[in-house]
This record gives C-alpha cells, structure tokens and sequence, in this order.
C-alpha cells in the first residue's frame, strides 16, 4: 500500500513538472540592481583605489571610453585594462560621489564625481545588464 502511493505521488510530481515546464510562458528572472550597484562600487574601486582583481570580467567585450578634455581621445578595452593593471595600488587624493541617473532591467546609467583639488572629474557610466551579469560598456570623462 505504501508502495503504491509513493509510486502515484512520484507520477503525479513528474506529471505536474512537465506540465509546468511546457506551459510556453517565459520564465520571469528578477533582476537584481544590488548587482548593477556592485558593479558601479567596484569600477569607482577599480578608478579611485587602484584595484585590479576582475577588471576582466567588469569590462564589457566592446567596452568604449572617451575623453573630452582639450583633445578627444578614445579607448579600448584593452588599453584601459593595461591602463588599470599599472596603476595597481595607486589611490587617487579625490572626493568621490555617485549619482544614478537612470536604470532598468538591461541598463543602468551612472555619474561619478570625483573632486580634486585644483579640477573635478565626471565619467558617465553606462552598464549593461549580459545574461544576469553587470558590465560596464561605455565610459565618457570630462574634466571642469
């Protein structure tokens, strides 16, 4: 008797799994802006502290960065990852304030501030949201 209502139930379960898996529905993932956040955190980290642990996974493919200053100029990912590597260590003596200009589910936009003594410096970050994974994909400086 024990037997045969462990064998219902386990049919019923298997039933009901392959039912739910088959009901067309896209699964709903929650996104979790904690990450994008963490993200934004951990680039500031990279900029301002000189941190390099996972510069590689915090960089997009096609990652992109101008400079507007007296000259434009433009980076790859790679040049700035080589950048960063080199100034492993190095702190940066600025105050540094991050603003949220806007999110979603597949991109965020941020501003850091970051105030020097004699010049403050902006960088517009723009993060993409790659299959539950935050990366920044652009990167605009300015300087006042």
């Amino acid at each position: 008797m024990k037997t045969s209502i462990k064998i219902g139930l386990a049919a019923f379960l298997v039933i009901l799994s392959f039912c739910a898996m088959a009901d067309g529905r896209p699964v709903k993932r929650s996104i979790n802006f904690s990450m994008a956040k963490q993200a934004i955190h951990h680039y500031m980290d990279v900029i301002t502290e000189g941190q390099y642990q996972g510069i590689e996974e915090l960089f997009a493919l096609d990652f992109c960065q101008r400079v507007q200053g007296l000259k434009f100029s433009n980076y790859s990912r790679s040049e700035i990852i080589s950048f960063l590597k080199k100034q492993r260590g190095e702190k940066m003596n600025c105050q540094t304030t991050l603003q949220i200009i806007d999110e979603c589910a597949h991109y965020m936009i941020a501003k850091v501030i970051m105030k020097f003594e004699s010049f403050t410096k902006i960088d517009l970050i723009t993060l993409i949201n790659e299959d539950g994974n935050w990366k920044v994909i652009a990167s605009i400086h300015t300087y006042q």
